[in-house]
């Protein structure tokens, strides 16, 4: 929140640093289209992705009112590092809105696991599954804490994990609301039956689930994730492939980065056709 310190200035020897909970291309890439693309990049990217559809009225307006404070920071942190986007870095260097201004990769910022695995007590039930699958056998489906997919969808899903005959896991769940004390909850409802059909196959979890330490289990071979910044990283760190299904916000880029850059996954769908119903090929 850089709205509350601004203050910082006012103290002798003070740094004060933007931590950004997005990646430093998709810094990079929506400062310089917003401010018209002052220089070319080609060769970077085939497609830029649009902001159109990615953030509400209401997130836009905060970001603005945020970065009318950004002038007070001496420099931007990011969870990221330079094997991955040092070029971003670089370019960032050159917008003019950052002159003077430090870039610090200070990522992956990620729990230790070896401190995760000590209370085998509060193992959860994932994770015991995984212990009875071959290497690299399972795909792992998870739309992050923000994403709430519509019932048709939901169903469209299923039907293709369960006729794609692949082992899943697949956490299933709304995105946290804003209010956490009004007492809803949405279950979504799968096929009567799907669970029962699916046994030994693949297994669905309707509530949190420990993710770093699933992507680090030997038996996930993929991750169909909605490219949140924080999923990618704990993706790549453990060494799975993706499978890009982006939903909003920095996820496009997000995406672009992990298939058109790094090439470290594909595209399930295209930013285009995101509020469209994705038809899963069986």
């Amino acid at each position: 929140m850089s709205s509350v310190v601004q203050d910082f200035s006012t103290i002798p020897n003070a740094e004060s640093y933007a931590f950004n909970c997005i990646s430093a291309s998709t810094q990079f890439f929506s400062f310089w289209d917003a401010i018209g693309r002052p220089f070319p990049v080609e060769g970077m990217l085939k497609n830029i992705p649009s902001m159109e559809g990615c953030f509400s009225f209401e997130i836009m307006n905060f970001m603005a009112y945020q970065y009318e404070f950004m002038h007070y920071r001496t420099g931007d942190l990011f969870n990221s590092c330079r094997l991955i986007e040092g070029t971003y870095v670089d370019l960032l260097n050159k917008l003019e809105m950052n002159a003077n201004k430090k870039q610090w990769f200070i990522g992956p910022i990620l729990p230790d696991l070896t401190i995760c695995k000590k209370d085998s007590r509060s193992r959860h039930k994932s994770l015991e599954w995984l212990d009875k699958q071959g290497p690299k056998s399972v795909l792992y489906v998870s739309f992050g804490s923000s994403t709430t997919m519509t019932n048709d969808q939901i169903q469209e899903l299923a039907t293709g994990l369960e006729n794609s005959k692949q082992k899943f896991l697949w956490i299933l769940r709304d995105a946290d609301k804003g209010n956490v004390f009004d007492g809803e909850t949405r279950k979504a409802r799968l096929l009567e039956g799907y669970q029962e059909r699916n046994e030994g196959i693949g297994i669905v979890i309707t509530d949190w689930a420990p993710q770093l330490e699933i992507l680090g289990y030997t038996s996930i071979g993929g991750f169909m994730s909605h490219c949140g910044w924080n999923s990618f990283m704990e993706s790549i760190t453990m060494g799975v492939p993706i499978l890009a299904w982006p939903m909003h916000s920095d996820q496009p880029w997000n995406a672009t980065l992990i298939t058109d850059i790094l090439e470290v996954g594909i595209q399930v769908t295209e930013q285009a056709h995101q509020i469209e119903l994705v038809l899963i090929n069986n």
